[in-house]
């Protein structure tokens, strides 16, 4: 279901949002809106969201569409509504974690090793292939990874799944890139930091503040680079 809608003035650059209701979905939502981009985010649900607070303020300029990135179903359903659309860049936001991060992988129970595997690294996957080919030949296809998805970089542990989850959409997304090597496109894979919000907890290192307007120049730069890259919320490259 659509909520709203944005205007069609071609001068304008769209971004896809997947994951946009609150956190740093939301914070890049409103970031791309004061750089001058329309923005069509989802939210999952019909409760009100932060996104639609953003929404009233920004009249035409922010366009909701409900989603759950888990349902296959809905993918297709929102790739169905959208397909007259065309975005000059479509970046996935999605992250969980199992209840106790604490726990070792082999503790971890088979349901939490699948709804986190499922949400972290499958569906945004699958939003990545459906709508790819609604984003411009040299539009940026980015998605929401973290840190602790690198490998070369994990000489602590913990939070064990999570870091498998996002080492799994790194992979997928190297995958990926290949088979668009003739367009020229630009792929991102997003680290934002440790940052304060429900996922990342109370003792984040940083403020929403202070990664996503960064994180979104980061973004804004990258698109005049074709090709794969892991880098964080300052731009520097992260080992995979």
């Amino acid at each position: 279901m659509s909520m709203s809608s944005v205007s069609s003035d071609p001068s304008r650059p769209v971004l896809l949002l997947v994951g946009a209701s609150r956190g740093l979905g939301h914070a890049m939502a409103a970031e791309f809106v004061t750089r001058g981009w329309d923005v069509v985010g989802t939210v999952r649900g019909p409760s009100r969201t932060l996104l639609h607070d953003l929404a009233d303020a920004h009249l035409g300029r922010v366009a909701i569409e409900s989603l759950d990135i888990r349902h296959p179903d809905e993918i297709a359903a929102l790739r169905a509504r959208l397909d007259s659309r065309r975005f000059d860049m479509l970046f996935v936001n999605a992250g969980i974690t199992n209840r106790d991060p604490t726990q070792t992988i082999a503790e971890v129970s088979t349901e939490d090793f699948v709804e986190v595997m499922v949400t972290n690294a499958l569906s945004p996957m699958r939003v990545v292939e459906g709508f790819a080919d609604l984003v411009t030949p040299r539009g940026l296809i980015g998605v929401m990874s973290s840190g602790q998805g690198s490998v070369a970089n994990n000489e602590s542990g913990q939070r064990e799944l999570y870091r498998g989850s996002k080492a799994a959409l790194n992979m997928f997304l190297r995958s990926f890139a290949p088979r668009q090597a003739e367009t020229g496109r630009p792929l991102a894979v997003m680290a934002p930091g440790w940052v304060r919000t429900e996922l990342g907890g109370p003792e984040g290192r940083l403020s929403i503040e202070e990664s996503i307007p960064s994180l979104v120049t980061v973004l804004l730069t990258k698109q005049a680079r074709p090709g794969l890259e892991y880098l964080d919320y300052l731009g520097r490259v992260v080992p995979w």
